[in-house]
C-alpha cells in the first residue's frame, strides 16, 4: 500500500508560481513512476506531468515551457514547480504512484494506469 500526501496549493495571481510536493510512504519509491493529474470543475481529470522511476519525464503540451516535474527518491517526494500560472490552470492537482515495471522512458498518462492517489491540493489563479 502507498500513501501519497500532497501539499502546495493555494491562491496565486496570473503570471505567478507556485510548487506542489507529493510526499510517498513506502521503501520502494525509486521504483515508482510519479504523475500529476488535475480536474477543473465540470472536466474530465487529465494529465499535466509525468516522472519516470529514471528521472525521464514526460509533460502535457498545455504546461510545456511552463511546468517542472522532479523527484527526491532520499524525501520520497515528487514536486511540481508551476510558472506562469493561467486562469485556466485553476483545478485540483493530484498526484499519482504506479508501480508496473517499465522501461526507463515510459511515461503513461492515463490515469487507469495509475495505482495510487493522492487526496488533492487545490490550486487557484486569479486573472
Amino acid at each position: 500500500q502507498v500513501q501519497l500526501v500532497e501539499s502546495g496549493g493555494g491562491l496565486v495571481q496570473a503570471g505567478g508560481s507556485l510548487r506542489l510536493s507529493c510526499a510517498a510512504s513506502g521503501r520502494t519509491f525509486s521504483r515508482y513512476g510519479m504523475g500529476w493529474f488535475r480536474q477543473a470543475p465540470g472536466k474530465e481529470r487529465e494529465f499535466v506531468a509525468g516522472i519516470s522511476w529514471s528521472g525521464y519525464q514526460y509533460k502535457a503540451d498545455s504546461v510545456k515551457g511552463r511546468f517542472t516535474i522532479s523527484r527526491d527518491n532520499a524525501k520520497n517526494t515528487v514536486y511540481l514547480q508551476m510558472n506562469s500560472l493561467k486562469p485556466e490552470d485553476t483545478a485540483v492537482y493530484y498526484c499519482a504512484a504506479e508501480t508496473t515495471q517499465r522501461g526507463p522512458t515510459v511515461v503513461p498518462s492515463a490515469s487507469h494506469e495509475y495505482d495510487y492517489w493522492g487526496q488533492g491540493t487545490q490550486v487557484t489563479v486569479s486573472s
